[in-house]
């Protein structure tokens, strides 16, 4: 049960628990910004105009990137 919830996943990606939770939380950072970005975005449209979007993409292609570097 421990295995499956804490060590199972990282090892499909060719990572630890830790280099796992370090590029997660990377990743959810992210995510936490180009979304506080896009609802301040919502409210003021001149502002981060870009963003949300350059984040999406910035993350999308680190994603593909990992998964290229694992096969």
């Amino acid at each position: 049960m421990l295995a499956r919830l804490f060590i199972d996943h990282p090892q499909t990606v060719g990572e630890s628990y830790g280099q796992h939770a370090l590029v997660a939380s990377r990743f959810g950072l992210h995510m936490l910004a180009g979304g506080l970005a896009c609802l301040v975005h919502a409210l003021v449209p001149g502002l981060f105009t870009a963003t949300g979007s350059r984040i999406i993409a910035q993350l999308h292609d680190d994603m593909l990137l990992h998964r290229k570097r694992q096969s």
